[in-house]
């Protein structure tokens, strides 16, 4: 005959055998403030017709915003969402086309800081 088992129970012990396998991480995305955050720097370099078209791509362990000039070149930047760095350098970095590390950070707001010097640029 069946054991009769309660919920919390069993729930515990599965929750349990689950973590000792080795599951997988949930997939990394950037969330909807994030992403807003993002697109409201890119919408202002758009309007200066200073970039062209972005890209969004995703990893294992990583989140990537690509942003073009042109749609066949390479991406000018790439901004990173990298949750496993968060205790160390900063989950989020902006890289250039030539993949040197242009800022990295803790929160997005601090990292997107810098495009600040390409929107206000002076014009003689």
């Amino acid at each position: 005959m069946s054991e009769v088992v309660s919920f919390d129970d069993h729930h515990l012990t599965r929750s349990a055998k689950q973590s000792q396998t080795g599951q997988t991480p949930a997939p990394v995305f950037f969330n909807r403030l994030e992403l807003g955050q993002i697109l409201q720097v890119y919408g202002q370099m758009v309007a200066k017709s200073e970039w062209r078209d972005y890209a969004i791509g995703q990893d294992k362990n990583t989140c990537i915003f690509a942003i073009f000039h042109r749609t066949t070149d390479r991406p000018l930047y790439r901004i990173y969402k990298e949750p496993r760095l968060a205790a160390k350098q900063g989950a989020f970095s902006v890289l250039a086309q030539n993949g040197r590390i242009l800022k990295r950070g803790k929160t997005l707001d601090q990292v997107l800081k810098v495009f600040d010097r390409m929107r206000f640029k002076a014009i003689d």
